[in-house]
């Protein structure tokens, strides 16, 4: 056969297949939940499920570790850490958080310093009275619930949050246990915004309003200029990061 005879079959890229070759395949029948000693660890069948630190999947809350057990659950033949956030907080927590809390509070209080909510725009108007609706009662809450008011500025420039204020986020956030800390974090980071993620933490806020509140800068230009696919995924893998975490303190009251 000549070069010019050779076939013209052309192999088609499947992604699934692709990203399934990277995964580890399902080796378990069922999730379950064990009452160990007054936690709750996660069983994969009769094995204790582990960390990637090889710590047992334990937390306080039969609630937290069924819904954990959930998330394996409802694994098909391979398993996959992006489907599992609520897994990623409690191993996050176990592995992390749970042996030194200093890395996730000093971020969080960071994120106060910086906060979303206090940086306003002065144009155009339909904008600075949206993120005023939303973003002044937010912070007055704040200031009641943790005693840390901050201040606030339009456009760029930077506004230097009081040290008394910031020592309060951090007193705010000593009675957390890992797991609080971890999905707090989470929130925090998401919505760029210690306030948000205390609102939606305490209740102040559900998690719709609370994801809604933080992203209403992106929404408001995508109502003018649309949102290409890239953005739609990737705020939808944020939402589903931030509604886990806000999930957590309902599985643990």
């Amino acid at each position: 056969m000549s070069i010019d005879d050779k076939p013209t079959f052309v192999a088609t890229f499947n992604p699934q297949k692709e990203r399934n070759a990277r995964l580890a395949k399902r080796f378990y029948k069922q999730a379950v939940v064990s009452n160990e000693a007054g936690e709750f660890a996660v069983m994969l069948d009769t094995r204790a499920l582990k960390t990637p630190g090889r710590r047992a999947v334990v937390s306080p809350s039969r609630a937290l570790s069924q819904a954990v057990a959930a998330e394996w659950d409802a694994q098909r033949e391979h398993i996959d850490p992006s489907t599992m956030p609520l897994t990623r907080i409690v191993t996050t927590a176990i592995d992390r958080v749970a042996l030194d809390a200093e890395p996730a509070v000093a971020e969080i209080v960071s994120y106060a310093g910086t906060d979303l909510v206090c940086y306003r725009a002065d144009e155009p108007a339909e904008l600075v009275t949206l993120q005023e609706g939303a973003w002044t009662p937010l912070l007055e809450w704040f200031a009641d619930a943790t005693g840390a008011r901050l201040g606030v500025t339009t456009g760029i420039v930077h506004v230097k949050q009081s040290a008394g204020a910031l020592i309060a986020v951090r007193s705010a956030l000593s009675d957390l246990d890992a797991v609080r800390l971890t999905a707090l974090h989470t929130l925090v980071t998401i919505a760029g915004s210690a306030v948000i993620g205390f609102a939606v933490m305490r209740g102040h806020l559900d998690a719709e309003a609370g994801f809604a509140a933080s992203r209403i800068d992106e929404d408001f230009q995508i109502a003018k200029w649309g949102e290409d696919a890239e953005a739609q995924t990737r705020k939808a893998a944020h939402k589903a990061e931030f509604m886990a975490a806000a999930r957590v303190f309902s599985l643990l009251s």
